[in-house]
Parts: structure tokens; sequence; C-alpha cells
């Protein structure tokens, strides 16, 4: 399947779960799963920031839309997706990225992924809940809410790239 085609169902299938199942979750007010941000990384290496922000700010306004939050999902996301590069400038291996990897477990290993997603589901989730309370009055009851969702949200992108992204690749 052409690769192109493959992101975008992958896109509508995690933007489908997320407001259909995952937006109705919230576990004692702390846990907030977000699997959206995987959409953004989960783009090639190759993808102009621009088309990168462009790709962030619609997929947020999208889970906006449905979560009736005025932006703040576009705007952590797009935060998330400015630092992109940066962060696979920083986790880039010793002999560099070659032209047939792809941000994903199964190209570059768990340890990588653990890392690069890591940081930016922590970036990510840090904008968001910090600009839900827009107060650094609650930073303790914020920074549980931020690292509890970011560890909830990253056990399911993790989990969702072994359970989907490894059939693709056996496919090939």
């Amino acid at each position: 399947m052409n690769r192109l085609v493959y992101y975008i169902i992958s896109a509508v299938v995690i933007l489908l779960v997320q407001v259909l199942i995952l937006n109705r979750i919230e576990l004692h007010g702390f846990l907030s799963p977000y699997i959206y941000p995987l959409i953004i990384l989960l783009l090639p290496f190759e993808t102009p920031k621009a088309l990168q922000l462009v790709i962030a700010l619609v997929v947020g306004l999208i889970i906006d839309i449905f979560g009736n939050t005025l932006g703040m999902h576009a705007a952590a996301l797009v935060f998330m997706a400015y630092l992109r590069p940066f962060l696979i400038y920083i986790n880039r291996p010793i002999s560099d990225y070659e032209s047939s990897d792809e941000p994903t477990i199964q190209s570059l290993g768990f340890r990588w992924f653990l890392s690069y997603a890591g940081i930016a589901i922590l970036l990510h989730h840090f904008a968001y809940f910090f600009i839900e309370v827009f107060s650094f009055s609650y930073l303790i009851h914020t920074l549980i809410k931020v690292l509890g969702s970011a560890a909830i949200s990253l056990f399911l992108i993790i989990l969702s790239q072994y359970l989907f992204y490894s059939r693709k690749k056996a496919e090939r």
C-alpha cells in the first residue's frame, strides 16, 4: 500500500479512537489519555516543517471541535510539532538516519522511540495542561496531571506501535 495512503488511514483511525473513545475517559481527574500526538510523531523525517505545523493545527482543531476545548489541543500539538525537528536531531543514532528509516519502534528500536515519543508527549501534555489551568497556582496538581496522563498516553502509543505497525512491516 502507498505510504501516504497508509498514513492517512492511520491518522483517521487514531482520530476516531481519540474522539469516540479516549475523550470520554478521565480517571480520577488526573489521567486523560491522548494518543492523537502520534499522528505528528509518525510523520516521515523528510516532512517539511511548515507542513508539520499545518497538519498539527488541523489535527488539534479537529480534537478541539469534538472536545469543545477552544484551541487548547491545537496550541499544544503545534508546540510539539514545532519542537519535533529538534527532538529528532537530539535523538539521532550515531550512524545518523538512513533514507528507509521511519519514526517507529520497528524501524529505529524501542529505546529510540521511547526517548523521542516520551519527550514529545511530555512537552505536549505540559503545554496542554498549563494552557488548561492558565496559571501556576495549581502547580503540583497540574504536574501530577501532566505526568500521569503522559505515562498512560505513552503506554497506549507504544502499545499501538506493537499492535498495528509491526504488521505493516511484515507485509512489505
